[in-house]
């Protein structure tokens, strides 16, 4: 992991540490996530589960506090790295940022 992929991990996993349900979600599923959001899929692909509404269910069961501040229409990944003032590191090679909602990407290169 490169230095800068681990302090884009640190600053998510906090994020998701502060709005654990429980210390299983703290312990066990935000380093899990924290890692995954640093791939180069959507991150509910990349967790293993079907669909974006899975997503929203897992991250809801396990970071309620956070799913309830999410704007409905912006991807879980999105959401994550605005929340810690970054760009994922997907979203540079990223062919979907035309359903991206306000995708920073698009923003930064107008």
């Amino acid at each position: 992991m490169t230095t800068e992929n681990r302090l884009m991990y640190d600053e998510v996993l906090s994020l998701l540490g502060r709005h654990a349900a429980n210390v299983y979600a703290r312990e066990e599923i935000a380093p899990l996530v924290a890692a995954k959001s640093l791939e180069m899929n959507h991150l509910y692909q990349d967790l293993g589960l079907k669909n974006r509404t899975e997503m929203g269910k897992f991250m809801k069961h396990h970071f309620p506090t956070l799913a309830a501040r999410k704007p409905k229409e912006k991807l879980w990944k999105k959401y994550l790295y605005d929340s810690i003032g970054e760009i994922a590191p997907a979203c540079a090679t990223c062919d979907d940022q035309l359903t991206c909602f306000a995708c920073m990407v698009g923003e930064m290169s107008a």
